[in-house]
């Protein structure tokens, strides 16, 4: 466990991030999904700014993601995760199962979508034939099967409680070459992201952030400089105590 990593991240927490005047609450299933572009000199990563009315971490800018939906379990997907993920996706959970390890990783391309308008997998064989109602659709409309493929698992992050919200969050990433289309008017004034960017790393830190992310890009950074391999460690950043601990899971 890394005591010095949980303390930078409790050290850069807002003022409204450590309010605990809310009912605690039991954290849901979410996904996040990092789109990487590494086709330049130094690698960007895709953010979006959260609509300024949102209760929940209102004007900042965040990677696409949500809590999983009933659709996520039944969606049909183009190959399988990396062994290494699904083992930390079956770590430190009530009741693991692969299939909910299955459902974080297509809840992370489901959000994307329905967020950014990016639909992310291949198109090599052809539509999916039964998908669940909703936003899953247009998969099927566009030929896209999501990839599981994909995804790398580069870490896990529970809200602390008493927060508004809570999620358990598992942070997926993958490159850019896998959005194989996008439906465009998804991202606007009215919207959950009001605008899309491309940034580097270091443009990313100056944004307007939640502590977590700050966090993320730092074991994103230090993913990058390893190899960006699935084998490495995946950390996983929790309050206890009123201490954030990370684990590596």
């Amino acid at each position: 466990m890394s005591e010095s990593r949980g303390q930078v991240l409790a050290d850069r927490l807002t003022a409204a991030e450590r309010e605990r005047q809310w009912p605690n609450v039991r954290p849901k299933d979410a996904a996040t999904l990092i789109i990487l572009d590494r086709t330049g000199p130094e690698p960007k990563v895709l953010m979006g700014r959260r609509h300024p009315g949102h209760r929940f971490m209102p004007g900042k800018f965040v990677f696409p993601g949500g809590r999983i939906e009933d659709g996520d379990r039944r969606m049909p997907a183009a190959g399988a995760l990396h062994a290494r993920a699904e083992a930390a996706l079956l770590a430190r959970v009530t009741r693991p199962s692969p299939q909910r390890a299955r459902a974080l990783a297509l809840a992370a391309i489901r959000e994307t979508f329905e967020e950014t308008g990016l639909l992310l997998g291949t198109k090599s064989y052809g539509p999916p034939e039964q998908v669940p109602p909703g936003p899953w659709s247009a998969f099927r409309e566009r030929g896209v099967f999501p990839d599981l493929e994909a995804l790398q698992l580069i870490a896990r992050a529970i809200t602390p409680p008493r927060r508004p919200k809570r999620f358990d969050t598992r942070f997926f990433a993958t490159d850019r070459d896998f959005v194989v289309d996008q439906v465009e008017g998804i991202v606007g004034p009215d919207s959950e992201l009001v605008e899309l960017a491309w940034v580097s790393l270091p443009e990313a830190r100056k944004l307007e952030l939640p502590a977590i992310t700050h966090t993320i890009l730092d074991e994103l950074q230090h993913r990058l400089d390893l190899g960006f391999a699935h084998e490495l460690p995946i950390p996983f950043y929790y309050e206890r105590q009123r201490r954030f601990r990370r684990e590596l899971l």
